[in-house]
């Protein structure tokens, strides 16, 4: 994706985050139980002195896991279906669509609970998926869209490139890769970073998976046909022009101090849980 204007994601793009998702290269793991596996990027750790842009709180994360009951379809369904989110999301304070970018791309908000005493965090991102065969894919990063800008009760944070792949193993199995790129803007303590590889990702993944085993009965009883995700035909989301929005730089961004939150809370645990 073009870092000085908006477009939806192409094959390469696709092709490339699924790379990413692939390689071991230049990955340091952090956890690995219980069929889940955790890793940082490599250079992410070491200091970016004399680095293009020189960004060291940009934190790169992914995460994989088996998922021996719950197909890939399912799965995908889940990632997509935001009246379902707030079912399994304990960290989700709001999510909505904003608008209709393409047939498989659109730009949405969310925002969701930081651990006390920082401040939450929220996001405006275009997101674009994609189906071939047995992988399912899903990507975004941020925007700027004119009628949602920055608000005073949280620290917008900036997604880089964050996504999605999903590979069925078998009917009712597949693995499960989550991987961002983000600034999650503020002066955020180094435990903050250490807790979100070691500690809040394992968590939301075994919500998501929960999610999972639970998604098939609720949709059943919860509008089983509308899945505009799969049908773009039943999108009820007014139509818009990638050129209206901007790419979202963190630098353009106001940097909320933090750094008082420091070590006392290191011992906290975010509320909610699955």
């Amino acid at each position: 994706m073009s870092r000085g204007s908006v477009a939806v994601p192409d094959e390469e793009d696709f092709s490339d985050f699924r790379k990413q998702c692939l390689s071991t290269e230049g990955w340091l793991s952090k956890y690995d139980k219980n069929g889940m596996e955790i890793w940082v990027e490599m250079t992410s750790l070491t200091s970016t002195k004399g680095v293009k842009n020189n960004i060291p709180k940009i934190h790169k994360i992914k995460c994989r896991m088996g998922i021996k009951d719950v197909s890939a379809a399912t799965m995908y369904d889940v990632l997509h279906d935001g009246q379902y989110r707030k079912k399994w999301d304990p960290t989700m304070l709001e999510s909505y669509d904003i608008a209709c970018l393409s047939p498989n791309a659109d730009v949405g908000y969310y925002s969701w609970l930081c651990p006390k005493p920082l401040k939450n965090r929220d996001v405006v991102t275009l997101r674009s998926w994609q189906v071939k065969d047995d992988e399912y894919l899903i990507i975004n990063y941020s925007v700027k869209h004119p009628n949602y800008p920055p608000r005073k009760d949280m620290v917008r944070a900036v997604s880089i490139l964050t996504g999605y792949l999903l590979k069925s193993t078998g009917p009712n199995s597949c693995s499960f890769t989550y991987l961002s790129q983000a600034d999650p803007k503020g002066s955020l303590p180094k435990w903050v970073v250490n807790k979100a590889s070691q500690v809040l990702a394992p968590r939301v993944l075994k919500c998501v998976h929960k999610g999972g085993q639970g998604y098939p009965e609720w949709k059943r009883q919860n509008s089983p046909d509308y899945k505009p995700w799969l049908y773009p035909e039943q999108s009820p989301l007014p139509r818009m022009d990638p050129a209206n929005l901007e790419i979202q730089h963190s630098d353009s961004l106001e940097n909320i101090d933090e750094s008082s939150s420091l070590d006392t809370q290191e011992n906290e645990t975010t509320k909610g849980s699955c």
